[in-house]
């Protein structure tokens, strides 16, 4: 912990996990930290509601990576464990299809090989050899892209060397077809390829290098916060204030203000100006460079190729029945995958036949909900809004009644029947809350013709004291990789600290 650092005061714009493990990863390096939230908790999008008895965690749902979490704390001198505990889900999500098959993905490699032997001789020999391709593109991004925190391609070349960037990662081809080199299995490539969801892109536009997803999965298990995923951001809460970070919420940050080329202060919407010295917006780049910093049309023309990913129609469902066939995470798949996926991301229609994301968290957890019932979250990605391709509240609602008929075609008999409670936010409802970019969920698309995967750099191109963290950033989204985006701007900030590039 450095005394300089005391003196330079810190503002961190949106308490979500990016904006929380940046600040706990400040104030551990003696920065003078203030977090400002608009929201009434700490969390952002890993939020939380209680009603009619059920405790609906309202975001992301699936832990990997602890470890990442692990070192924010190790580093402030404390120990995880004692702030929040978790515990592994097995198996970790199962399949369903159409034709009635289904299929668990577990780490138990016996019961893994027998539930991939209902996929046919070939499948398990097949699906080792993907995934020892699958943990040689983990290796190398960890090596450059998670450790060193590189920012873009030319970082990526730079540290690799050029052949050594294009074998490695494997850098033309497209998710999908990097799983049909291993998988000839139609099934288990639907399985594979829909670990896209962690990035909310498409498996058919996201570049191979995404299949380093699995071995993620496997390497580090599938992990849910005993209580609910919403007491991770409570911990993290616990630790920023104890580290002497000042958290304000119900505060809307309305400028990021400016002398020359630096951020000099931020303007809530109530008027009070908060100088800083450095600022840190968990507010997606795209949104915060309209909303906070004004950009010029030129700066923001630059930023297109980082689209946003897809959003989602999210279904909290209480009901007061048990489904005993359902896992803790379950996937039910689309009979035309592809198509799908072109409603979401190229027509940018709602698709007639989605994959579903089913979470019934009652599996691991019973508290969640009162007895004899359980809640059933139903997630389908949808396209994210966009002005040309309006949808009304009656599409919306009309889309979830084609959700609910599927999810009873297959297995979940009367479900419509058997609700009781329900939460339901359309892209609209998301953008609100969170002010992410046109409703996404998950920050910046991973197109291998629009950005070869990259999401926006951490540093702005605008200032040279803001730096951004979250989903829109690299290293992308997800609850670790929000997490690790904290981590690697306290990096950032102490190397440009050192080579006096911010005073």
């Amino acid at each position: 912990m450095s005394d300089t650092n005391k003196s330079k005061r810190v503002v961190v714009i949106g308490a979500g996990l990016g904006g929380l493990s940046a600040a706990i990863a400040l104030a551990t390096e003696g920065f003078d930290v203030e977090l400002i939230e608009k929201n009434d908790k700490v969390g952002g999008k890993l939020n939380i509601l209680t009603k009619d008895g059920f405790t609906f965690d309202l975001g992301p749902s699936i832990l990997t990576m602890p470890h990442i979490f692990e070192a924010l704390f190790t580093r402030a001198g404390k120990n995880m464990q004692d702030y929040v505990g978790i515990q592994k889900v097995e198996p970790h999500w199962r399949n369903f299809f159409e034709d009635g098959t289904v299929v668990d993905l577990t780490p138990d490699s016996e019961a893994m090989r027998r539930e991939l032997d209902k996929l046919g001789p070939e499948a398990a020999e097949e699906f080792a050899r993907f995934m020892a391709y699958s943990k040689k593109l983990c290796t190398e991004t960890e090596a450059g892209y998670f450790a060193k925190g590189l920012d873009s391609f030319w970082e990526l070349l730079r540290f690799y060397g050029p052949l050594r960037s294009l074998l490695s990662f494997d850098v033309f081809r497209s998710m999908d077809q990097g799983v049909r080199r291993y998988i000839s299995n139609p099934k288990l490539a639907d399985i594979l390829n829909y670990f896209i969801k962690y990035v909310g892109s498409s498996p058919y536009d996201a570049p191979a290098l995404m299949n380093q997803l699995p071995h993620i999965q496997f390497e580090y298990g599938l992990w849910y916060v005993k209580g609910g995923m919403y007491g991770l951001a409570k911990a993290m809460e616990r630790l920023a204030l104890e580290l002497g970070v000042r958290i304000r919420l119900n505060a809307e940050v309305a400028e990021i203000q400016r002398e020359s080329s630096r951020a000099s202060a931020i303007r809530l919407k109530d008027g009070e100006v908060l100088p800083a010295d450095i600022v840190v917006s968990n507010m997606e780049v795209i949104p915060a460079m309209q909303q906070l910093l004004n950009s010029p049309a030129t700066a923001l023309k630059k930023m297109q190729r980082f689209e946003p990913t897809c959003s989602g129609l999210v279904l909290h469902l209480g009901v007061n029945r048990i489904y005993p066939q359902l896992a803790h995470h379950n996937f039910l798949y689309s009979d035309h995958p592809r198509k799908h996926f072109d409603a979401i991301f190229h027509s940018r229609r709602l698709s007639e036949d989605p994959t579903i994301y089913l979470v019934a968290p009652c599996k691991t957890d019973p508290t969640q909900a009162p007895p004899g019932c359980e809640i059933i979250k139903a997630l389908p990605h949808i396209p994210h809004l966009d002005p040309d391709h309006p949808f009304t509240p009656e599409d919306y609602l009309a889309f979830r009644e084609r959700v609910l008929v599927k999810l009873e075609r297959m297995g979940l008999t009367d479900l419509r029947q058997h609700i009781v409670t329900e939460e339901y936010w359309t892209p609209h409802d998301i953008q609100a809350r969170y002010y992410s970019n046109q409703g996404s969920i998950y920050g910046v698309v991973a197109d291998r013709y629009k950005n070869l995967g990259f999401k926006a750099q951490q540093r702005s191109s605008e200032l040279s004291n803001l730096y951004f963290v979250g989903g829109s950033v690299n290293p992308g989204g997800g609850m670790p990789m929000v997490t690790l985006s904290g981590q690697l701007v306290r990096d950032k900030i102490l190397a440009d600290l050192g080579q006096g590039s911010l005073f």
